[in-house]
């Protein structure tokens, strides 16, 4: 698996998200400037995460975006996967995206990917956005 410049930034906003939760919208600006993200791919990859029903947003003065969930209800995963699609390193070992290969049965690297697409998963499936918080709050002092 290779995460994306997007699904890093998805990453990382949604953190900053998270730390902030429950303190009303962010502008894209606040969070932009607090991750170092730039505004204008940072407005992509919200909307985005609004579409898949991890944010709301509020216009005007006031507005901005908020998790649409608590931070201990989003997994890693989740977001990953809304930016870069299956955490599988190939597609022949994909739970989401399976593609059959004409070397299936036979293969003798098939398990090695599937061990590696399985290890992933677990890692990101089991953290959630409030096991970061704790973590990036726990590093910050």
């Amino acid at each position: 698996m290779r995460l994306s410049t997007k699904g890093e930034y998805a990453s990382r906003a949604m953190l900053e998200l998270s730390i902030r939760y429950g303190d009303g919208p962010l502008h894209i600006r606040d969070i932009s400037q607090a991750q170092h993200i730039p505004e204008r791919f940072l407005e992509q990859i919200l909307l985005l995460l609004k579409r898949a029903g991890y944010l709301k947003s509020r216009k005007g003065h006031q507005g901005g975006y908020a998790l649409a969930k608590p931070p201990s209800a989003i997994s890693v995963a989740e977001v990953i996967r809304v930016m870069d699609g299956p955490l599988a390193p190939i597609d022949c070992v994909s739970v989401m995206a399976h593609e059959t290969c004409p070397m299936e049965d036979s293969c003798g690297l098939r398990w090695l990917w599937k061990e590696v697409r399985d290890a992933v998963a677990q890692i990101m499936e089991r953290t959630t956005f409030e096991d970061l918080v704790r973590r990036s709050k726990h590093k910050r002092r």
